[in-house]
């Protein structure tokens, strides 16, 4: 993952992937349209001039009081963001939020086409529900909390360990799994075929740090004055939520010790495959039958399943049996009503945003109610939006030129894993069998999904939200003991994003990242294999980073490594855990090398093959030096250009303390400061900040 932010798919971030199958679903719709090109026929328009504009690199916004060799990202970034602040509406903004504001422009017009069309049909319908009654303020406010009332009134009927126990179980059927992670995902084993995976959840916070941690004490304050505010707007008395809010706090302050940190889900995915027959499952959490669970969500009951953290869901086992009803209540209601809030009257969205945007996150202000719609629809109907996205949006020839990239990238790929001095030929010979199946995706889906199965109207915007989130969690366990279909997706077009998926063993690229400055049609070989070249080498490494090298050619979850080998590469992640260590964040906030180290060895791999491509790219041409720059350096800087990012302190916190990506700043400099091309380039001299000893370099693939 090069960006900011995780896929709804796994990516040896299964926990972010079953969270994403709860969101969506009816019946199991059929399973797609053929999709070779976007559909023809449309009367769907785009004006390119309401756009805002991608960022380039621009000689102009090299720092001329700043040093390359000192820090390339500060040389290539400082001016611009001295020039271009964090939008009030923002709690972070650099080069791929840019972007993303572009493609809401694109969908804005798009939502307002479908909408107004009262012939529209199929997905355009489906859109247009969705931003009808998502921008009809007046008739959400009318509304008031009425649309969760049936909900809440289940919640306060709950006097039982059985009706407990009940209840998360229909509210699961709905979508709306509060507790845990439930969703189809392909068997480790056997990566041909869906199982079901049950996961950990239930926490409001982004990590169990934030439960025990004396510098985190100011969130969780905050967050159980949150808690009282919501369930007094949800007609608890004042006095009572004050309560109930303290009470809430233990349960997920319990639900939390029995969790596995941020860290270590990340770095150890094997947490995720624990398979179990449905009999013992039931014995591991008696007062949560596992049978009547599969039972109520229409699945089948399977042979097995992955009951991932175990020690998490027998801590919920014990907790429906001996915490009092009164304290599941309040934890339900609250959850039930935060969830909606974004659905939901003025007063819930404002609190929605006091905490989790403002208080969380350091946002200075909400965002305009269209993008707030826009990123709703992306959640409930992304690829529906996407089918319109990329007739507008997305050129043709850009797939075209993307291919040619790709295969650059894979040419050089191969080349450093024959040249590899520290591993074997035995392990070579797996590494270049599982470098041979990469599958690329470029764009959009060639096939996409099918929507007739999901109703909508122009009644209720709550009511449509949660018609896609039934509808989508059923599609996602129609899957479970069916064959896995690899023509699917787990982005829509429309994200400004990358992923790649280690049980299919395939590289995504979204439609809307192949824009400047990742990608540009009319730049030159120096600047597209800086930019997207380290991208799409990002993705292909992830296949052979400290989580994705536990997966086969085939996508089995198996060990191909000799044990030196598997030492060698060990201890050379090792130094890059102690590179990244050494980076602060903010004064008392240090980089997690461990949490980011995935990330960190697809960003060392990706550069190191982009430069690779895009010197077999040129071969031995002349270098046409540009505006002074030479090709070198110009594939450096198209690369810092990519980490232009910023954030508020809050933000950096939050990421620091839960994402697997490190802040940007040292996305930039950390893996150039490793390749002797970088020093060459600028001629940086040895004891440079950007200049690593030979003991302190880092090279792995």
């Amino acid at each position: 993952m090069p960006m900011k932010s995780s896929p709804l798919l796994l990516s040896l971030a299964i926990a972010a992937a079953l969270a994403a199958c709860n969101k969506p679903e009816t019946p199991a719709p059929a399973a797609g349209t053929p999709a070779a090109k976007p559909a023809e026929a449309t009367a769907l328009t785009l004006d390119e001039s309401k756009l805002p504009q991608p960022v380039r690199f621009a000689v102009a916004d090299l720092d001329p009081a700043k040093n390359a060799c000192d820090n390339l990202g500060e040389y290539v970034n400082s001016r611009w963001f001295a020039a271009n602040p964090i939008p009030g509406d923002r709690s972070s903004w650099g080069v791929s939020d840019v972007l993303a504001e572009r493609s809401l422009a694109v969908q804005h017009q798009l939502a307002q086409q479908a909408a107004a069309d009262p012939k529209a049909s199929g997905v355009e319908k489906l859109i247009g529900d969705l931003w009808s009654t998502g921008v009809d303020e007046a008739k959400i406010n009318a509304q008031g909390l009425a649309p969760v009332q049936a909900n809440l009134a289940a919640i306060a009927a709950l006097d039982s360990p059985e009706k407990i126990a009940a209840y998360l179980r229909s509210s699961a059927a709905q979508g709306h799994n509060v507790v845990f992670g439930f969703g189809a995902e392909a068997d480790f084993k056997n990566s041909s075929m869906n199982i079901a995976f049950a996961t950990q959840g239930g926490l409001g916070l982004p990590d169990k740090g934030y439960y025990f941690d004396k510098d985190k004490h100011d969130k969780l304050a905050a967050y159980q004055q949150h808690i009282a505010k919501v369930l007094e707007l949800s007609g608890v008395a004042a006095a009572d939520a004050v309560q109930q809010a303290k009470a809430v706090i233990d349960f997920e302050t319990r639900l939390a010790r029995a969790s596995l940190s941020s860290e270590q889900l990340q770095r150890d995915v094997a947490l995720y495959y624990q398979p179990i027959s449905v009999a013992a499952a039931n014995e591991l959490t008696p007062n949560f039958s596992w049978t009547k669970f599969f039972e109520s969500q229409g699945v089948a009951t399977p042979a097995q399943f992955s009951l991932a953290m175990p020690d998490f869901h027998k801590e919920v086992s014990k907790m429906i049996a001996d915490t009092p009803a009164a304290t599941w209540q309040a934890y339900l209601r609250y959850h039930t009503v935060d969830d909606a809030s974004p659905y939901l009257a003025d007063n819930f969205v404002a609190e929605h945003y006091e905490f989790h945007n403002k208080t969380m996150r350091g946002q200075k202000e909400p965002k305009a109610r269209w993008k707030r719609v826009l990123g709703d629809i992306d959640d409930q109907a992304g690829e529906a939006m996407g089918q319109l996205y990329v007739k507008v949006a997305f050129p043709q020839q850009s797939k075209a030129q993307m291919e040619t990239l790709v295969q650059g990238l894979r040419t050089a790929l191969k080349a450093r894993i024959e040249n590899l001095s520290w591993m074997s030929e035995e392990t070579k010979k797996k590494a270049l069998e599982k470098w041979a199946s990469f599958t690329p995706k470029i764009g959009y889906p060639d096939k996409w999904r099918d929507w007739s199965g999901l109703k909508t109207d122009r009644d209720s915007y709550y009511a449509n939200a949660q018609a896609a989130n039934r509808f989508n969690y059923q599609w996602n366990l129609s899957k479970i003991g069916k064959p896995v279909d690899k023509t699917e997706w787990g982005m829509s077009p429309q994200t400004v994003n990358a992923y790649y998926n280690p049980l299919q063993n395939e590289i995504v690229f979204p439609a809307a990242i192949l824009q400047p400055p990742f990608f540009d049609p009319k730049a030159d070989e120096a600047t597209n294999y800086g930019g997207i070249g380290a991208v799409i080498g990002h993705e292909m490494t992830h296949g052979y980073d400290d989580q994705g090298s536990r997966f086969g050619p085939d996508g089995n979850f198996n060990n191909w490594w000799t044990p030196a080998d598997a030492k060698g590469f060990a201890e050379r992640s090792a130094k890059l855990v102690q590179q990244f260590d050494g980076y602060q964040a903010a004064p008392g906030l240090k980089v997690n090398g461990k949490l980011t180290l995935g990330e960190n060895i697809a960003d060392l791999g990706g550069i190191a093959t982009a430069y690779d491509a895009m010197r077999l790219a040129v071969g031995d041409t002349p270098d046409p030096k540009t505006d002074g720059l030479s090709r070198d350096q110009r594939f450096f800087y198209s690369f810092a250009t990519s980490w232009r990012d910023r954030y508020t302190p809050d933000m950096l916190k939050v990421l620091v303390n839960s994402d697997p990506h490190a802040p940007s700043d040292f996305r930039a400099i950390g893996a150039p400061s490793n390749l002797p091309a970088f020093a060459a380039a600028f001629s940086c001299k040895p004891g440079q900040p950007m200049v690593r000893g030979a003991a302190e370099q880092v090279v792995i693939w």
